[in-house]
């Protein structure tokens, strides 16, 4: 799979901003916590999932409808009916960075950075480690480690989105630092790293010959307009009701062009595609503002914090259990089902083994 999504991959999604102010003295009253994006989290993860899912039935037909037509339409479907997932994760980010919870300093920014750095880091390992296991990791393991510390996430190549993320939020952070006065040197500091980082790794292999890793700490354009129109979309009024079918009647001819994009043109579906960018915002009026009762509120609360853990862990176990279910012979009943199997054995487990790990107290380790 490209490493540019996915489906390859949120977003989701993981848990990509923090929505709760600083609390301070001075703080201005909270705002009024918005359950719908909570949701929309949700849904963002398992349709991560589901996408990956996908993306094992293409590859068990080598991307080509010739090895298994059932099969294949089954993996390009569920490939393109997700495809919103990780553009959405970067409409959220915006929406927190800049709407819903502004950050007050640099040590905020910081915070929110590590929470995700930090988790990265120790599931890179344990992918390394597994792949090593397995002897599946295709090249020398220390090799791949240090790659991963600068952006290469192979055999993890899910965790592509947080080596985006981390940049946008500091550079969206930081204009919102510098609009309310703050100077904050770190964040510049960290800002120069990133913007020289290429550049200097590229004239570093071209002086010295060596076999330098690709600085991948980048936030594409694409990214950052995600993040600035999903934070206006977002704070829009709550759509009506009689107008979110209207929304979800586009998504479903945006999704058409999604489909026919990838079988025709290009295969993943790029996240700056015009079609995917049209589906995302149908799912996202669609959802905006969605009333979530109360009692289900707490119950949507804890899963929603278990959505970035689910996220990191789920690949392993998908790579684990899929040739069990997926295979190229399979009829178009047998494809669905197998599909439909491999995604419940997937996203249930993973959400609740970080269910778990979060009771213990290991959110800031594993997500």
């Amino acid at each position: 799979m490209a490493t540019d999504k996915l489906s390859a991959a949120p977003a989701a999604a993981p848990q990509a901003a923090v929505h709760q102010a600083d609390a301070t003295p001075s703080a201005p009253p909270r705002r009024e916590h918005r359950y719908d994006i909570d949701l929309l989290r949700v849904i963002c993860a398992c349709s991560v999932i589901l996408g990956h899912v996908g993306g094992e039935c293409m590859l068990a037909v080598g991307k080509s409808a010739e090895n298994g037509r059932a099969v294949y339409w089954t993996g390009l479907f569920l490939d393109s009916v997700t495809s919103w997932a990780v553009p959405m994760y970067f409409a959220i980010a915006g929406w927190a960075v800049l709407v819903g919870a502004p950050p007050r300093s640099g040590g905020t920014l910081r915070k929110r950075s590590l929470r995700m750095i930090v988790p990265v880091g120790i599931w890179s390992a344990v992918y390394l480690a597994w792949g090593w296991w397995r002897d599946t990791n295709g090249r020398p393991t220390p090799k791949l480690a240090l790659d991963a510390v600068f952006g290469t996430v192979q055999p993890a190549f899910h965790l592509w989105y947080f080596y985006a993320h981390v940049p946008l939020i500091l550079v969206l952070g930081f204009v919102m630092l510098l609009k309310a006065g703050k100077r904050p040197w770190g964040v510049v500091a960290a800002l120069v790293v990133i913007a020289a980082g290429p550049t200097a790794f590229s004239d570093l292999a071209e002086l010295t010959g060596w076999d330098v890793p690709r600085f991948g700490w980048q936030a594409g354009t694409y990214s950052l307009v995600y993040a600035v129109v999903g934070a206006l979309l977002l704070g829009l009024p709550a759509t009506r009701r009689r107008h979110r079918w209207w929304w979800l009647a586009g998504a479903v001819v945006s999704l058409a062009a999604v489909l026919w994009s990838q079988d025709r043109i290009h295969f993943v579906i790029p996240n700056a595609s015009i079609f995917v960018a049209a589906l995302s915002c149908c799912v996202l009026f669609a959802a905006n503002g969605v009333r979530i009762p109360e009692r289900v509120r707490p119950v949507l609360a804890k899963v929603t914090d278990a959505g970035l853990g689910a996220f990191m862990f789920h690949v392993l176990l998908l790579k684990a259990v899929s040739p069990a279910f997926v295979s190229a012979e399979r009829g178009w009943l047998g494809a669905a089902g197998a599909a439909a199997a491999l995604a419940v054995v997937t996203v249930i487990p993973s959400f609740g083994l970080s269910l778990l790990w979060g009771r213990l107290g290991l959110r800031r380790y594993l997500g």
